[in-house]
C-alpha cells in the first residue's frame, strides 16, 4: 500500500496559532515534498498566519497557495523593517513560485573622475568603489554612459586613456587631433588647467551647465579681443558641443533633480516594470524588468517586492516616483531611507511634471511588455517545432548549449549558453576554464567531458531533487556523434538518463544548412533549408560559439597581459603599476635588491621585504 498523502491546507495552517507568538517576523510556507511555496513578512505573525488559516475569503491565487501549504517556517525579528529585508534576503535566494521575483539585477555602470594622478582620468565603472575619486550614476547602460563620455570629451577635452599610456607617450594621440583630448600626456596643458576642466566637467555631471557655457563664452570673447583666434575658435566648437548636448537632453526634467522613475504595467499574468534614472537634471537611461509575478500578485504586491529587491543592491536616489502604491508605504520608504543614509520619498505623483515622468515610464512598460509577449508566443512555437523535429515528449523550456573554444589547446574554455521561452537567459551563461593537467591539448572530446562533468556534479550539489528551474531539458553539442557519445558518457556517470542530447554537425560542406543532427543510438538526420526549426537551431549554435570565443579571448589577453608580479601577495595594480614605473619592467623588479625596492613610492618597508623574498626565497 502507498503511504497517505500528507495533510495540506487552511486546517494545517491552523495548527501553528496555539505557539505562535503576536512579534513581527518571517514566514515560509512549505509543500508536502519540502519546497518552498512563499515568504512572507508580518507585523505581527500571529494576526497573519490567521488570515490564512480561514477557509474561504482568499483570492484564487492565495487559495491555491493555502491548498498545497503542508508546512510552514517562522522567524521572528526585533521590527517589521527587519522583517522585510530578511523576506527579501530569502526570497532571492529561495525562489519561492508564489512570491513577486526581480530575475534580472545586474549593476550598474558609473562615471569614475579618478583622482590618483595629477591628471585625473574619466571613465566607466562598474563595481564596487574602492578606488580614490568621485562617481557620476547610476547610468541605465554601459551605451548611456560612453554617450555621456563621448560628451564629456568633445566638450572638456579630458584624457580617457590609461595612466601607464598617459605616462608611456612622445606624442599627442589621434584623440587630440580630432579635438577630443588637450593632451596631458606630452604636456599641452599644465595641470592647473587641466584640473579647471575637470572641475568644470563635474559641474556637467552635476547638472551645472549655465555656468560652464557662459564661462565659456567670456573666455572666447577675451581671446578674440586679444586676436587670438585660434583659441576663440576651439571654444567656440567646445560651447557648440555643449549646445548641441543640452539640445539632445529635451527630455530632460526642470524640476526633479534627483529621482528613480518606476511604472509597472501588467497584462496576461506578466508584468514590464520601467525603471528611468534621473540624476542633476538629466535622463541617464532607463531599462526594462520582466520580474515573475507570484503567479498572479497583484499590482500594489509585485511593485513592493520589485522596489524592496532593486534597492537591496542599488543605493535609493532622494526621490523613487512609483505608478502605482506600494503595499507598505512608510515601511518601504523607512527601509530604503535607511538604505540610503538619508530621507527618501516614495511618490505617486498625480500632476505636474513628475506625473508626466511617471506616464512616458508607463507608456514604455506597455510598449515593451507587448512586444515581449509577442516575442514569447513566437519562442514558444519555435520550441513546439524543435520537440517535435527531436521527438521529445514534451517542448522543451531549458535547453543548454554546450561549445569550446582554444587556440591548438592554449587558454581552453568551455561555454554554456541558456535558451527557453524567453529567449536567451544571458543571465544563466556559464564559462568554464579547462584546467585538466591531463588533457592533450587540442583534445575537443576531453574538453567536454570536463565541462559536463563539472556541470552535473554541480547541479547534483546543488539541487539533487530538481526542484528548481536550473535543471535542462534538452543538451545541443557542438559536434557529431563522438561527442554525443562522450556526453551520454558522462550523463551516465552521474547516473543521469533521461535528458536527450543532440549533436549538431555541420554537412559535408561545412556549409550553414547542411546540418546534421545526431542522436544517441539513431542515424543521422536533416531538416529542410528553409525549416523554422533549423534557423532557430543554427542561431542558438552561433550564439554559443560567440560566447566561447568572446571567453577564449579574454582568458588569452588576460594571460598576456599577466606578470610575475601578479603572484606577489599583496601587490595589486597600484602597487604593480608603481613597481613597473620605477623599474621598467617585472623582470628588472625581480632582480631588484631589498634597498631599491624600498625606496620605491607607495612600497612599504615591509612590503619591500615581501616582494624581495618573493623572488629570492625559493628554498
Amino acid at each position: 500500500m502507498s503511504e497517505p498523502a500528507a495533510p495540506t491546507g487552511h486546517q494545517v495552517i491552523r495548527r501553528y496559532l496555539r505557539t505562535l507568538g503576536t512579534a513581527p517576523g518571517v514566514y515560509r510556507m512549505l509543500a508536502a515534498n519540502g519546497s518552498v511555496l512563499y515568504v512572507g513578512k508580518a507585523r505581527n505573525l500571529k494576526k497573519r498566519v490567521a488570515s490564512y488559516a480561514k477557509p474561504t475569503g482568499h483570492s484564487p491565487r492565495i487559495a491555491r497557495m493555502i491548498s498545497q501549504t503542508a508546512s510552514m517556517m517562522f522567524l521572528t525579528t526585533e521590527t517589521e523593517a527587519e522583517a522585510l529585508l530578511l523576506e527579501q534576503n530569502l526570497i532571492k535566494q529561495l525562489k519561492p513560485k508564489y512570491n513577486v521575483q526581480l530575475r534580472d539585477d545586474k549593476s550598474f555602470p558609473n562615471i569614475l573622475v579618478s583622482k590618483e594622478h595629477r591628471y585625473p582620468q574619466i571613465r566607466k565603472h562598474r563595481g564596487a568603489r574602492r578606488e580614490k575619486g568621485t562617481y557620476y550614476g547610476p547610468f541605465a547602460s554601459a551605451g548611456a554612459v560612453n554617450r555621456t563620455l563621448n560628451q564629456l570629451q568633445k566638450v572638456f577635452l579630458l584624457r580617457n586613456c590609461s595612466d601607464a599610456t598617459l605616462e608611456g607617450r612622445t606624442r599627442p594621440c589621434l584623440l587630440h587631433q580630432i579635438k577630443r583630448c588637450s593632451a596631458p600626456c606630452v604636456g599641452k596643458i599644465t595641470a592647473q588647467e587641466y584640473g579647471a576642466l575637470v572641475a568644470d566637467a563635474e559641474r556637467f555631471l552635476q547638472g551645472r551647465t549655465t555656468r560652464i557655457q557662459t564661462e565659456l563664452a567670456r573666455q572666447m570673447q577675451q581671446a578674440s579681443e586679444a586676436l587670438e583666434f585660434e583659441r576663440a575658435a576651439a571654444l567656440r566648437d567646445r560651447i557648440s558641443a555643449l549646445t548641441q548636448v543640452q539640445q539632445s537632453q529635451g527630455i530632460n526634467p526642470r524640476g526633479v533633480r534627483e529621482a528613480d522613475v518606476i511604472a509597472l504595467h501588467m497584462e496576461g499574468g506578466q508584468a514590464c516594470v520601467q525603471v528611468f534614472f534621473i540624476r542633476a537634471h538629466q535622463n541617464w537611461g532607463n531599462r526594462d524588468y520582466y520580474p515573475r509575478t507570484g503567479s498572479g500578485a497583484e499590482a500594489p504586491e509585485v511593485l513592493q517586492g520589485f522596489v524592496a529587491q532593486f534597492y537591496g543592491r542599488h543605493v535609493p536616489p532622494r526621490a523613487v516616483l512609483l505608478s502605482h502604491q506600494v503595499e507598505d508605504p512608510d515601511l518601504l520608504q523607512d527601509v530604503l531611507s535607511a538604505r540610503a543614509g538619508h530621507r527618501v520619498a516614495l511618490l505617486v505623483p498625480q500632476r505636474g511634471e513628475k506625473a508626466e515622468l511617471v506616464a512616458g515610464a508607463a507608456r514604455n512598460a506597455r510598449e515593451s511588455l507587448g512586444r515581449r509577449i509577442a516575442e514569447t508566443a513566437t519562442q514558444q512555437r519555435l520550441l513546439e517545432g524543435l520537440g517535435r523535429a527531436f521527438a521529445l515528449d514534451r517542448p522543451p523550456r531549458r535547453i543548454e548549449v554546450y561549445d569550446n573554444s582554444h587556440i591548438q589547446g592554449a587558454h581552453a574554455v568551455g561555454a554554456m549558453i541558456v535558451a527557453g521561452p524567453e529567449g536567451f537567459l544571458k543571465s544563466q551563461y556559464r564559462k568554464f576554464n579547462i584546467r585538466g593537467d591531463d588533457l592533450t591539448p587540442g583534445d575537443d572530446f576531453a574538453m567536454m567531458k570536463e565541462v559536463l562533468r563539472r556541470r552535473f556534479r554541480r547541479l547534483l550539489k546543488e539541487d539533487p531533487d530538481r526542484r528548481g528551474d536550473t535543471w535542462p531539458d534538452l543538451l545541443l553539442i557542438d559536434g557529431g556523434a563522438g561527442q554525443v557519445s562522450a556526453v551520454v558518457g558522462i550523463l551516465d556517470e552521474t547516473g543521469i538518463s533521461d535528458i536527450p542530447v543532440i549533436g549538431v554537425a555541420k554537412g559535408e560542406d561545412r556549409d550553414a544548412g547542411k546540418e546534421e543532427f545526431h542522436r544517441p543510438g539513431a542515424r543521422p538526420f536533416a531538416l529542410r533549408r528553409n525549416d523554422p526549426v533549423l534557423y532557430f537551431v543554427q542561431r542558438l549554435r552561433d550564439e554559443a560559439h560567440r560566447f566561447a570565443i568572446g571567453t577564449h579571448r579574454a582568458r588569452r589577453s588576460k594571460a598576456i597581459g599577466a606578470t610575475p608580479l601578479d603572484e606577489v601577495p599583496g601587490v595589486g595594480a597600484a602597487r604593480k603599476r608603481a613597481l613597473l614605473s620605477h623599474f621598467g619592467s617585472a623582470k628588472a623588479v625581480a632582480g631588484a635588491r631589498l634597498a631599491d625596492l624600498k625606496s620605491v613610492p607607495g612600497i612599504s618597508a615591509r612590503m619591500a621585504e615581501t616582494i624581495h623574498a618573493h623572488f629570492h626565497d625559493k628554498g
